[in-house]
């Protein structure tokens, strides 16, 4: 089989590329410990809203911890519990959200905070609300007819 010069050019030049990028990969992968989310965090789902802390959904403020508040949620068919809650402004805060029913999504919009919520599993992440205003929470997973109308707000305050 006959290859032109410029085939082989960008055949060595894909393959090089290819290479270099799996490399980098690879070693950040392994030098850095940067790994897949692991899912250490499990619940009942046709326990959660009898298991601390989802039993009280909102903000509760904590000590001793490298946040200063956490935010619990519970998502459920068609709605988030709570409906509304203020953070106050800068405050440094873990988002845990967990559901009972199917998968749901939990997206802050104006935010990169996009998890997704899955039966039996608490999914969280720690953040931090610089700007004051208001935040929506909307699903973005598809669960059901009513999914439309699934929304919770953050009001961020001084």
């Amino acid at each position: 089989m006959h290859m032109h010069k410029f085939e082989k050019i960008w055949l060595i030049f894909g393959i090089s590329a290819l290479v270099v990028f799996l490399s980098v990969v690879g070693v950040s992968a392994f030098y850095f410990g940067f790994k897949p989310p692991s899912g250490h965090h499990i619940i009942d789902p046709q326990k959660v809203e009898q298991t601390a802390p989802f039993d009280k959904p909102g903000l509760i403020k904590v000590e001793g911890k490298e946040w200063d508040y956490e935010l619990v949620y519970v998502a459920s068919a068609f709605f988030y519990n709570p409906q509304e809650v203020e953070v106050p402004l800068g405050a440094k805060v873990r988002v845990m959200v967990a559901t009972k029913d199917v998968i749901h999504g939990f997206q802050i919009v104006g935010t990169n905070i996009n998890m997704m919520v899955e039966p039996g599993y608490v999914s969280e992440i720690v953040t931090t609300f610089d700007k004051e205003g208001e935040y929506l929470i909307v699903c973005n997973e598809y669960c059901g007819t009513g999914h439309h109308l699934m929304s919770s707000k953050i009001k961020v305050v001084k």
